[in-house]
């Protein structure tokens, strides 16, 4: 069973800045996993064609199952406001956040709300080695699927969590506990934006790779994780792979 993870930066790729859902779709078919976790993701903004792009790369990889949740509703860096709980998560409205794209049965899904961090921070502006801006935070959104599996159910979840430090791994916290009293075997996988093993020390969780993700075109540390929690089939091998968009690499995950 291959599980993965991808910051996808809405689809952008830094070398020509442009946004293609067909290389988009591409980019995450070529993973060949079995449960594909996305952050970043859109669905109908105008930066990314009007497109579901949850929705697109379900199509092309054929999956069995696939939701968006969204972190917030409207326009990332322009108007928007957090989402809720009643927001409709088959909704056309404009929104941000992460997905989940399954080949395996979903049997239930699970959502965990984070809220905002109250100041602002520096954010490196992709691209442009050297340079950053000050930027308020967002909120932040968990998706869990309870996916069944040749061992069983497990609990495959995704989230990006803030980049203010301290805050993320506040956030952290709250995820994993959420997480581990759903009572399943769980890997939890995304861009956690904390480096190292800093991720497994703070949650109390096992850490299923190790490998640099970040920045993509030549990674110096390691901000994408997955982390495990109860009995989980062996891991065979981690691997960050470089696609031909996103500032992260991809972090491709191996189980027997």
């Amino acid at each position: 069973m291959r599980l993965a993870s991808f910051n996808v930066l809405h689809g952008r790729s830094l070398a020509d800045g442009q946004v293609s859902t067909e290389r988009l779709v591409e980019a995450c078919d070529s993973l060949e996993a079995d449960v594909l976790a996305l952050q970043e993701i859109d669905r109908n903004q105008a930066r990314s064609g009007h497109v579901d792009q949850t929705a697109a790369v379900a199509a092309g990889m054929g999956a069995a199952a696939w939701r968006f949740e969204p972190a917030l509703i409207g326009e990332p860096g322009a108007t928007w406001r957090a989402a809720e709980e009643e927001d409709d998560p088959a909704s056309a409205e404009a929104g941000y956040g992460v997905g989940l794209v399954s080949m395996l049965p979903v049997q239930a899904w699970h959502v965990v709300r984070l809220r905002a961090a109250k100041v602002r921070a520096p954010v490196a502006v992709p691209g442009r080695r050297g340079r950053f801006i000050l930027l308020p935070d967002e909120p932040r959104v968990v998706l869990a699927a309870e996916v069944e599996t040749a061992a069983g159910r497990l609990l495959v979840a995704t989230t990006h969590l803030s980049f203010v430090p301290g805050w993320n791994l506040v956030q952290l916290r709250r995820v994993t506990s959420a997480l581990s009293a759903l009572g399943l075997p769980c890997a939890l996988m995304g861009d956690l934006n904390v480096p190292g093993r800093l991720p497994a020390m703070v949650s109390g969780w096992r850490a299923l790779a190790r490998v640099k993700t970040f920045p993509g075109a030549s990674p110096a540390m390691q901000i994408d994780h997955a982390l495990g929690h109860g009995l989980l089939p062996l891991i065979a091998g981690a691997t960050a792979r470089e696609l031909p968009l996103s500032d992260h690499r991809a972090l491709v995950l191996d189980m027997v």
